[in-house]
């Protein structure tokens, strides 16, 4: 390949946490050499150490051999400051998701590195311009928005910003192909494709508990669909303090009905698997997902203390609600420009979010009922449940001309 000013060969992360850890692993994996950096050394050395201990175990699994793991390590070197990377070709941040602290990093990352450096942020929400903004290279900045864990997900979210140049675009699809990851270009808005959707969906999912489901009755109506787990369990594995410590930093959404059982769980100290419990009962080094009684009696206190007539929720009606916000925000995204064609966000579910790959995507899956039938039962949402429920132009569109969102 000739050289072009974007050629990725040298690396730096910011950040030794456990996105850091693994975003260092799909670099070095590819070839790429690292130089990593933490305001905290000694998070840093142990992040070293089980970057180490990772590939040791790939060794002992016969997945990689000695010599590979040997030198996928000599490629990640630590470094001492943000003056120590500035030769490098591309930095990825991979910090706590807190603008301030993002923005204050991409301004001294702007001053030190080379003029051709590409800036790039993890976020998994965050606006990728105004983190440009800070900064006086704003066509090379943009969001490579990773899964965790990181070295294991295919999927990569590679988010445009409104000044993004078309050649960091390409160098970043390239990068992620050397990684082995399916690409998918977003353009920038909060939760960009996969995260903006899955925020209708857990909506739905919270809401049936107050009125009536519990979450083993959620989770399994949506694992018999085909989902590798449900909303419930998938918090649980994430850990369920994270958006819950979020919302006490952001000092809003605490108060909100739909995440009381949420809040209640976390005062517990009930934060999911890597606590022993959470909305499931873990026992001591097992990840097995277990019903648990206390979890259904908690749900029941804080519906009726909410003043919520519980009734039967079926596993039809958890199928509908949960997989229609899904797709009527998906119709939404895609009417945008956000996404640049429904088979994208169709590879973001399927690569990111554990989607049925018999179902082939919640777009496709769309396609599949008809897009007529989909706009009338969206309708009969709204009727039934309000204004949210509102079907999103672009589905009655295509409905009326008798094509599907792949026409789109």
């Amino acid at each position: 390949m000739s050289q072009t000013p974007f050629d990725i060969q040298r690396a730096a992360v910011v950040g030794a946490g456990t996105m850091g850890r693994g975003i260092v692993m799909c670099l070095a994996n590819a070839g790429v050499a690292v130089q990593w950096v933490d305001n905290n050394p000694q998070m840093l050395e142990q992040a070293l150490v089980a970057v180490a201990e990772t590939y040791a175990h790939g060794v002992r699994q016969g997945r990689i051999d000695q010599g590979e793991a040997d030198a996928r390590i000599a490629r990640v070197t630590r470094a001492d400051d943000y003056a120590a990377i500035r030769n490098v070709d591309l930095v990825i941040e991979a910090v706590y998701e807190n603008l301030e602290l993002k923005q204050t990093i991409f301004r001294e990352l702007d001053g030190l590195l080379k003029p051709e450096a590409i800036l790039a942020s993890n976020t998994s929400a965050l606006d990728i311009d105004a983190i440009a903004a800070v900064t006086r290279r704003p066509t090379q900045v943009l969001g490579l928005h990773f899964f965790s864990p990181a070295h294991i997900m295919k999927l990569l979210e590679i988010v445009r910003g409104e000044k993004t140049s078309t050649a960091v675009l390409d160098a970043a699809l390239v990068l992620g192909k050397r990684m082995g990851k399916v690409s998918v270009v977003s353009g920038n808005c909060h939760g960009f494709i996969g995260n903006r959707m899955l925020h209708p969906y857990v909506l739905e999912a919270r809401k049936m508990l107050l009125e009536g489901a519990f979450p083993h009755q959620v989770d399994a109506a949506l694992q018999g669909f085909g989902f590798a787990m449900g909303p419930f369990r998938m918090y649980d594995v994430v850990g369920i303090d994270l958006e819950w410590r979020a919302r006490e930093l952001a000092g809003k959404g605490q108060d909100a009905p739909e995440v009381q059982v949420d809040n209640r769980l976390c005062e517990l100290g009930r934060f999911g698997q890597k606590s022993g419990n959470g909305y499931y009962h873990y026992e001591p080094g097992s990840r097995q997902a277990e019903h648990d009684v206390e979890v259904d009696a908690l749900v029941l206190r804080v519906s009726e203390a909410l003043g919520f007539q519980r009734r039967v929720i079926g596993p039809e009606e958890i199928l509908e609600r949960c997989l229609l916000a899904l797709v009527n925000e998906g119709a939404k995204i895609l009417q945008e420009g956000i996404a640049e064609s429904a088979h994208d966000i169709d590879l973001v579910y399927l690569n990111g979010y554990g989607f049925p790959v018999d179902k082939g995507g919640p777009m496709a899956w769309a396609d599949g009922q008809g897009l007529e039938d989909i706009h009338a039962r969206l309708l009969e949402l709204e009727t039934k449940q309000g204004d949210h429920w509102k079907p999103a132009r672009l589905i009655g569109e295509l409905a009326a001309q008798g094509k599907g969102f792949a026409q789109a």
